[in-house]
């Protein structure tokens, strides 16, 4: 008889497609989760801060120079919409001769940067030190939620990376912020992904943040790519039940829909990222990567797989550090007899090992750390590993600072397993842990002081990889700036020696050497090593001009020009040697290429000057004096408001522009002092005109004892001041319309009798000079200036009233001025 009648029995179903929950492994007396989670932050970071806190008093060093120092979207000199369109270095990405590095996250944080503290070195290394202590704690937040560390084991995964040594280059340079944006996005993106709670806009958000690790640097893409692969790995036992049934489930369609919406977003992101390109590849030489340029196959291959084998054991052993790897460091694998091929067989025979576990844990996943940790490693490498595209350099470390979040996830797993298995090792382990931790600091630390300057860290690394010509050569560029002439022609040679077919290091011999025979020679080297060499050619072109063979220093200029068109010292030094009619040309795309540029102006200006037309010459002495006053933060080594201003005051006294002058002197007061207040100005220029009236009445008064004195009058439309952007269009027309206008002027005067040098106003009657301000700071002195279409006189006893300034006046933009220098 059965006893269970009233017992209900539940009809079993079938489970949801939904992901297993990634709750973190309970220990043995687990402790309250907010609190160690927040003690196991605050230790991370704390380690963090102190392992580089020797590095807030480094300078800008390596590539932080073109990248930072003198790039125009990081002080301000361009546009922020240029910030968008330029390259990591501040080249237009529709320049063939651009890197092709999209990473305007990063060039937004090196401008708010700029915008707060200048280019004091202590706050943006201040910077990168708090955004690695940020990212450490993503790693452990990470360890614990996705890859299912237990607690203390997350803590020493984090500790580990926080003390690594391969991150110096990441965060003791400024440079190596572009990695560490995007390892936190990168993690951010891993995170919010696989939440336990399932809600669709959490694969939204988790697309954008991926997103916005490409626009820190490229690699970040690649979080999309191991969000689906680690999604199929948590659903594959659901996957596999489908499979075997061949029949689609409605409980599959969760994981359906995020893998369609990853897909597309990563084949928009893709796209998005070519179509930057602009249908060009990034231009590499053999200097960058001798590899990827070696014509044999196999030499190739067995040299990437090393070069990849070799990033594993730097993650592994970060003894041998160095900025660059180029050039001779290492060398290329031309055998398969060649013993460091043991390296690259022994790191692939590992990695085989761990994707056999992968494949066995697919269905039963006990070891999740060590198939996130193998994901995190190999992943985030594949686009630096020359397997896809090629890469501009052989090693870089600071592409590892991904990839060291799964080497040290797979290490702390392996303790893990340690300390539970042989309980016997635990003392064993706690000392090796506590060693490991204590070198990762010091070697930390030792390695700072290494960026401390560019002197430091060229004969650091020199000492470490003394057969690297790159490092030989910067070493020599170093010396030759600090006016160590002899010693930096040792190194240039040393480079040489090194790599015979270096054409920048005969380019810069040549500058150093004594004779103009030697230098020739050199220059003449490098053009045959690289015949796209344009400072070669600028340099040949110098020596040409210097030994009065003005052809051959044209024929140099011009092919500089033709190789890149805006390079601005060949456009100049082609001004000294065209004639005079090709140099409105030269100066009109001098002043195309650098609208911001106030000698541009001034060159200008004096062509203007030399040919008799007054008029566009004070139009541009007036806009460079403009542009000189838009910097009043930063100090300039040439007073450029001088320069211009003197100009036009000795062209205008010249002519006896007396009143214009006065006129200029009061303008150029205007803008020095830097109103607070539209309203002050408007004083200052009341009080200005009132000073007018007066020189006016006594040159009125004056005219009995004197009457022959006259001026020049000049019409109002030649002395009306463009903006800077118009230049480019009415340059060309400037000349006709200012002879056409002086030639109707002279005939209207000439037919009545009167002096050619005075205007006569038909509404009046009276003989006198029209006073106009030609500039964007004047009074309304005429209806034409208001708004009115015909132009009027204004007798000079009357009253002007509702004075009033342009708003456009007050505030202009700021534009850094460089001098012009040869390489």
């Amino acid at each position: 008889m059965c006893k269970c009648r009233n017992v209900t029995i539940k009809p079993r179903t079938s489970p949801k497609m939904k992901r297993r929950s990634l709750t973190a492994l309970r220990d043995e007396h687990p402790p309250k989760k907010s609190r160690s989670d927040l003690a196991i932050y605050a230790m991370v970071t704390a380690t963090a801060v102190l392992s580089y806190v020797n590095s807030l008093h480094g300078d800008f060093v390596h590539d932080d120079i073109p990248a930072v120092v003198t790039n125009g979207d990081v002080v301000g000199t361009n546009s922020l919409k240029q910030l968008f369109l330029d390259d990591f270095w501040g080249s237009p990405m529709a320049d063939v001769n651009s890197h092709k590095s999209y990473r305007p996250l990063t060039t937004l944080s090196f401008r708010l940067n700029y915008a707060l503290a200048g280019l004091r070195p202590w706050w943006w290394h201040a910077c990168n030190v708090a955004l690695h202590a940020a990212c450490c704690a993503l790693v452990a937040r990470a360890c614990v939620t996705i890859a299912r560390l237990q607690r203390p084991f997350a803590a020493l995964a984090a500790l580990l990376f926080a003390v690594h040594p391969i991150h110096t280059e990441a965060v003791a340079g400024v440079v190596g912020r572009a990695d560490v944006l995007a390892c936190i996005f990168f993690l951010s993106s891993l995170l919010v992904y696989h939440r336990p709670a399932n809600n669709k806009k959490y694969v939204w958000l988790s697309v954008v943040l991926g997103a916005l690790s490409m626009l820190a640097k490229e690699t970040g893409v690649t979080v999309l790519m191991l969000n689906l692969i680690y999604d199929f790995y948590r659903c594959w036992p659901l996957v596999k039940r489908s499979i075997c049934s061949m029949k689609f489930e409605k409980k599959c369609t969760g994981l359906s829909v995020r893998t369609i919406k990853v897909v597309v977003s990563l084949a928009l992101l893709v796209c998005f990222r070519l179509a930057l390109l602009q249908g060009t590849w990034p231009s590499f030489s053999p200097q960058d990567n001798p590899a990827a340029f070696h014509p044999s196959f196999f030499v190739r291959l067995m040299t990437f797989c090393y070069l990849a084998a070799f990033n594993w054991w730097l993650l592994l052993c970060p003894w041998t550090l160095s900025h660059d790897w180029q050039m001779g460091s290492v060398p290329l694998i031309t055998s398969g007899w060649d013993p460091r091929n043991l390296l690259t067989c022994a790191a692939f025979g590992a990695l085989l090992l761990l994707c056999y576990r992968f494949i066995a844990d697919l269905e039963v996943q006990r070891h999740t750390p060590a198939v996130v940790g193998m994901l995190l490693l190999v992943i985030p490498f594949v686009p630096a590993s020359n397997l896809l595209v090629t890469v501009g350099f052989v090693i870089a470390e600071r592409v590892l600072y991904i990839p060291s979040v799964g080497s040290v996830i797979i290490t702390a797993y392996g303790v893990q397993l340690i300390w539970y298995s042989k309980p016997g090792t635990k003392a064993v382990l706690v000392i090796g842990l506590a060693v490991l931790a204590a070198s990762g600091v010091a070697r930390t630390y030792r390695r700072n002081a290494d960026w401390r300057d560019r002197a430091t860290l060229l004969r650091t690394d020199l000492v470490t990889l003394p057969q690297n010509a790159k490092l030989h050569y910067n070493l020599g560029n170093f010396l030759r700036e600090s006016e160590q002439q002899e010693s930096a022609i040792k190194h240039y040679k040393e480079a040489l020696r090194l790599w015979p077919t270096y054409a920048s290091a005969h380019n810069n011999i040549g500058t150093l050497v004594s004779g103009l025979e030697n230098a020739e020679q050199h220059f003449l080297q490098a053009i045959k090593f690289n015949k796209y060499h344009v400072n070669a050619h600028y340099n040949l072109g110098k020596l040409y001009k210097k030994s009065g063979r003005a052809y051959q220093a044209t024929v140099m200029f011009e092919k500089c020009v033709w190789l890149q068109p805006r390079f601005i010292q060949a456009h100049i030094e082609l001004l000294g040697l065209k004639p005079e009619s090709e140099k409105h040309r030269i100066l009109a795309r001098l002043v195309e290429l650098e609208p911001n540029n106030w000698e541009h102006f001034v060159l200008f200006g004096n062509w203007w000057r030399n040919n008799g037309l007054v008029g566009p010459a004070s139009k541009f002495y007036l806009e460079a004096m403009r542009l000189s006053f838009r910097r009043r933060d930063v100090e300039l080594p040439v007073r450029s408001d001088l320069i211009s201003f003197r100009s036009t005051a000795l062209m205008y006294r010249s002519l006896g522009q007396k009143s214009r002058t006065l006129q200029l002197l009061t303008r150029w007061h205007t803008w020095r002092r830097g109103w607070p207040s539209a309203a002050a100005a408007h004083m200052y220029l009341r009080d200005w005109r009132l000073k007018m009236e007066l020189e006016g009445r006594v040159q009125i008064y004056s005219k009995a004892v004197n009457p022959t004195k006259s001026t020049k009058c000049f019409d109002h439309a030649q002395l009306t001041v463009e903006t800077a952007t118009t230049y480019t269009n009415k340059v060309p027309k400037i000349e006709e319309t200012v002879k056409i206008d002086e030639k109707n002027n002279y005939n209207k005067v000439a037919k009545k009798g009167g002096d050619v040098n005075s205007c006569e106003c038909k509404k009046c009657g009276t003989k006198k000079r029209n006073i106009s301000v030609p500039s964007q700071i004047k009074t309304t002195h005429n209806k034409s200036e208001t708004g009115l279409k015909d132009k009027q006189c204004v007798r000079k006893d009357e009253t002007v009233k509702n004075d009033a300034i342009p708003t456009n006046m007050i505030g202009t933009t700021i534009t850094e001025h460089f001098l012009m220098k040869t390489f």
